[in-house]
């Protein structure tokens, strides 16, 4: 018995001996301290230096299937222009400083041509100002009489010989009168050439010159409150455009190249008027009476230029 206790102390320490000699976990495996602990996965890389972390990431809802409405957005100082619509010509407020119009014949240009003579007769032309007693006038060129824009214009003629006159411009001239072509009275071209020459090469200008009269307004024969043409007399700078004022504001009427403006359903027809010469400045007239074929004086005129 005592040798049998003996050998088994001696293998209980030998057991002892080989338990200790034998290597435990290596450090740093990402090992974990118990089983179930997900000791088996990788842990989380630490973000680098100044990154940000990306949010998580959650499962996306169901698409809807009701339309996306979209936000409008304006920028700053714009207008939304489909807030409302454009008003009508008839509503359109005037600017209180209209811009020049820009038609064929502009002020401070010079525009060659030549010139020509005709028998002015009584001084009535297509521009239908009726006889006058002053035949210092001229036709316009169809180009640059422009449907009648260019009736009343006052325009300097220079010949090369150095000779000039002033005209006013009462008549159009058809074709085959060319762009810059002025075909005027035998009186006027008689102060600048010989009149058995015909034909001379000529400069001419626009020009607006002091007058101590006033406009005047005149009704187209046959004028009623259902139609009526609207003619400018007498005035300095050449017409731009006339507006009439109707229960729906100013409205704008068209011309014809007889120097008419039309209100076709007799709008505004009777009623206070706006004329715009072609620098932009407006002159409301009123107290004109329905009456055709009459010229009415008014008070007021174009400035100078």
């Amino acid at each position: 018995m005592r040798g049998t206790a003996v050998m088994l102390t001696a293998a209980g320490s030998l057991l002892c001996l080989v338990t200790a000699v034998l290597p435990g976990p290596k450090a740093g495996t990402g090992a974990g301290t118990g089983a179930g602990t997900g000791a088996d996965m990788a842990a989380p890389a630490a973000p680098l230096a100044g990154a940000t972390p990306s949010a998580p990431t959650t499962p996306a809802p169901p698409a809807d299937s009701s339309p996306a409405v979209a936000t409008p957005t304006a920028a700053v100082g714009a207008t939304t222009a489909a807030t409302s619509q454009p008003p009508t010509e008839e509503t359109r407020p005037a600017a209180s400083t209209p811009a020049p119009s820009s038609g064929r014949i502009r002020p401070g240009t010079t525009y060659e041509g030549v010139a020509t003579a005709y028998a002015a007769g009584d001084g009535n032309g297509a521009c239908l100002f009726g006889p006058s007693d002053d035949l210092m006038i001229a036709a316009m060129n169809t180009t640059d009489y422009e449907s009648s824009r260019a009736c009343g214009a006052y325009v300097r003629v220079r010949a090369a010989s150095g000779a000039s006159i002033t005209v006013r411009i009462t008549n159009e001239c058809p074709l085959p009168c060319a762009p810059g072509q002025l075909d005027l009275s035998e009186q006027a071209f008689a102060k600048l050439a010989d009149p058995k020459l015909g034909r001379i090469p000529i400069t001419w200008s626009l020009l607006s010159p002091r007058t101590s009269g006033t406009l005047s307004i005149r009704y187209k024969t046959g004028s009623s409150p259902y139609w009526c043409g609207i003619q400018v007399i007498d005035h300095r700078n050449p017409v731009a455009r006339l507006e009439v004022r109707t229960t729906n504001g100013w409205r704008r009427l068209p011309r014809t190249d007889y120097n008419y403006f039309l209100s076709s359903d007799g709008s505004g027809c009777g009623s206070a008027m706006r004329i715009t010469d072609i620098y932009g400045e407006q002159l409301t007239v009123d107290g004109a009476a329905l009456l055709p074929n009459v010229a009415q004086p008014t008070r007021v005129q174009f400035a100078p230029h």
